[in-house]
């Protein structure tokens, strides 16, 4: 073993003794709730920010076990968030606030605004129904299961407060294991500030753990990265977690400061219940090139670019992207799209992004000024890509601030493509939902006759309430289009809107 090997374990074990030693605050009579597989139920786990490590201090956090539990006090974290100015195209970058905790049963939060002028609070994805109780500065709900939320204070955007819970860990690995890189509670970092993980390894960041850091997954097989930790960017161009040229990997419940989990050319990957924040320039949560057979389950993004940015080539990828699931998941873009499909790819040899399934998942904001890079979903064909079989199925958009809520270009945009793309095939929409003023018109356009949109339907498309469909009550004369002011061109072929019914009648037919 290698002296630094050697240094880096003690390192590892260290943290865990930290941890054992009680650093970790449990609500419940057992010890050591990772290791205790029937510990009763409720329980909490909360875990202390390490030194070193920026809080913000709007908010005053408390978290107890319902209903009488012993209150934990939360410091906050402090994520960045990006504003873009549309005059100067200068961005600001706000301060906000980030808790996180775990815990099995019901739990009862309370959150004290420090800046005081509190008349009203809201506990956002809008679709989970927590209805807070304010009083005065300070504003009280309830959890009775983990869940990823935001509370807003006089709907204030930036300086607001992003709660993450975990399940209580039950099998977390142990310090000693030698396929095990274990990072304990503490700030850790790493010399040269990257972190290559080998095949058939496990990086875990233990709750209350901070690692300064770049990971690399690159080129190797079956490497998981997990724990209730934080994977924090070292610097603005260095840091996430880059899987590439790789293959059956696993990422679980890290949060993400400052940096997301990049994927280029791999295959046969899980990420589940991940947390990623970022606010510096091109701050894409999960961009994925030239993949397959991805899975995101249960992922929160804010993110100061795309939250999913989904191509094909670029740079040294190369190579189809197909086969990518995103469901159970909440996204919020300070700047461009909540979910990007198909800017990049390869005119030389054409690509196609394909078999693409977005699932349950709530869209929070989305605020972009330029006209090219709107749409909560959207998918722009360029680079000769063909975008196809593509599914939405129970999406749910809140309103937004600057942008439009779909848009889909067959498109050759100087900036980034050298050819227009193929075409966009096989869309089908079922359960969307919005519900707000600010969209800007969605936008259906095909290049030309050779390069255009087809066969996209729409079902059970609901906008302020109403469902949108071709049966609907208009004028002879008008587009089903028209009635939600969204524009279609002539390049686009066989665009349907249907009720439920209607699409269950087709079906059984």
């Amino acid at each position: 073993m290698t002296t630094e090997l050697t240094r880096r374990r003690t390192l590892q074990a260290a943290g865990a003794a930290a941890l054992a030693a009680g650093l970790t605050s449990l609500t419940t009579t057992a010890a050591h709730a990772d290791d205790t597989a029937d510990a009763p139920a409720p329980q909490l786990v909360t875990y202390p920010i390490p030194a070193g490590v920026g809080t913000q201090a709007s908010f005053k956090v408390r978290v107890r076990t319902a209903p009488d539990g012993e209150w934990q006090t939360l410091t906050c974290y402090a994520p960045g968030v990006k504003e873009i100015n549309p005059t100067t195209g200068s961005g600001k970058v706000w301060g906000s606030s980030m808790v996180y905790f775990d815990f099995c049963g019901t739990v009862e939060i309370e959150v004290t605004y420090l800046k005081g002028g509190t008349t009203k609070a809201r506990v956002r994805p809008d679709s989970y129904g927590i209805t807070p109780e304010v009083g005065g500065d300070t504003v009280v709900f309830t959890l009775d299961e983990p869940k990823d939320v935001v509370v807003q204070i006089n709907d204030e955007i930036f300086d607001c407060l992003h709660v993450i819970t975990n399940r209580v860990e039950k099998h977390a690995p142990s310090a000693d294991d030698p396929d095990v890189l274990y990072y304990g509670p503490g700030l850790h970092s790493v010399p040269g500030n990257i972190l290559a993980v080998p095949s058939g390894k496990t990086l875990y960041l233990a709750g209350g753990a901070v690692l300064k850091a770049r990971v690399d997954a690159i080129g190797v097989e079956n490497v998981t990265v997990k724990g209730h930790g934080v994977l924090l960017a070292p610097t603005s161009t260095v840091g996430g977690l880059h899987i590439e040229n790789s293959k059956n990997c696993r990422v679980q419940d890290v949060i993400f400061l400052a940096s997301g989990i990049g994927f280029g050319q791999a295959e046969n990957v899980r990420v589940k219940k991940t947390r990623v924040f970022t606010w510096g320039q091109w701050g894409d949560g999960y961009p994925i090139y030239c993949s397959k057979n991805i899975s995101f389950d249960g992922v929160f993004a804010r993110t100061s670019d795309d939250c999913f940015s989904i191509y094909a080539h670029r740079g040294d990828f190369y190579g189809d992207t197909r086969n990518l699931t995103i469901r159970n998941s909440t996204l919020w873009a300070d700047v461009a799209h909540p979910i990007n499909v198909g800017t990049h790819g390869n005119s030389d040899t054409p690509e196609a992004i394909e078999n693409l399934l977005i699932q349950n998942v709530d869209i929070l904001d989305h605020r972009e000024p330029q006209m090219n890079y709107q749409g909560c979903i959207s998918l722009n064909a360029g680079d000769s890509n063909l975008i196809k079989n593509v599914r939405v199925e129970d999406v749910r958009v809140e309103d937004f601030r600057w942008g439009q809520l779909l848009n889909f270009r067959v498109m050759f945009n100087a900036k980034y493509n050298t050819s227009a793309g193929r075409g966009i095939e096989d869309v089908y929409i079922k359960n969307l939902t919005y519900t707000g003023t600010h969209a800007n018109p969605s936008l259906f356009l095909g290049y030309d006759a050779d390069h255009a949109i087809k066969n996209v339907t729409f079902e059970n498309l609901v906008v302020n309430g109403v469902v949108i469909a071709d049966t609907m009550r208009k004028p002879t004369w008008y587009y089903t289009t028209d009635t939600v002011q969204w524009y279609a061109n002539e390049h686009v072929i066989n665009m349907r809107f249907l009720t439920t019914a209607q699409a269950e009648a087709a079906a059984a037919s």
